[in-house]
């Protein structure tokens, strides 16, 4: 007899940064150590390239160009927020390589930037990666140490 019930899926997220994994609950800002807005990992990124950690859609990019919502076709809905308080840069050193409503697959390039622009400025680099809707996830697994971007993976997600 054929189970037409759908199983426990898993989603892995590969890494969108190259640089070295922190565990969300030591970034040094309380919206992401406190999960207020998802629970994932950070990274302290070694360059400023950013690739799409899956297969999804971009829903959003913050005009500032400091963050960026995906959405995959399960339902996961993943933020990459580039640097800590770099919405008050206004843009600069940030740069957009996709749209809102670009289909993107898993290491497509999302965003630029400048590592520099952001120290220079008084902000953090580390970039904070979370799954925003937890109340749809069974399990969460998180990988630690270094990571290169479109190889490694970051997190495991069980669906519910």
């Amino acid at each position: 007899m054929l189970n037409f019930f759908k199983k426990n899926k898993t989603i892995e997220l590969i890494s969108p940064i190259t640089g070295k994994i922190i565990p969300i609950e030591e970034v040094p800002d309380k919206v992401f150590s406190e999960k207020m807005v998802g629970d994932g990992i950070a990274i302290e990124p070694l360059e400023g390239k950013v690739l799409s950690p899956v297969d999804g859609t971009v829903v959003t990019i913050f005009p500032t160009n400091h963050a960026i919502g995906l959405t995959t076709k399960e339902g996961i809905e993943i933020l990459i927020h580039i640097g800590l308080d770099t919405v008050e840069l206004g843009g600069k050193g940030l740069k957009r390589l996709v749209e809102e409503g670009t289909k993107v697959k898993k290491g497509d390039p999302l965003m630029e930037f400048d590592i520099n622009v952001i120290k220079e400025n008084g902000k953090l680099i580390i970039t904070p990666v979370v799954i925003s809707n937890m109340n749809n996830i069974k399990k969460l697994e998180k990988m630690d140490g270094n990571v290169e971007k479109g190889k490694d993976i970051i997190l495991s997600v069980e669906l519910v």
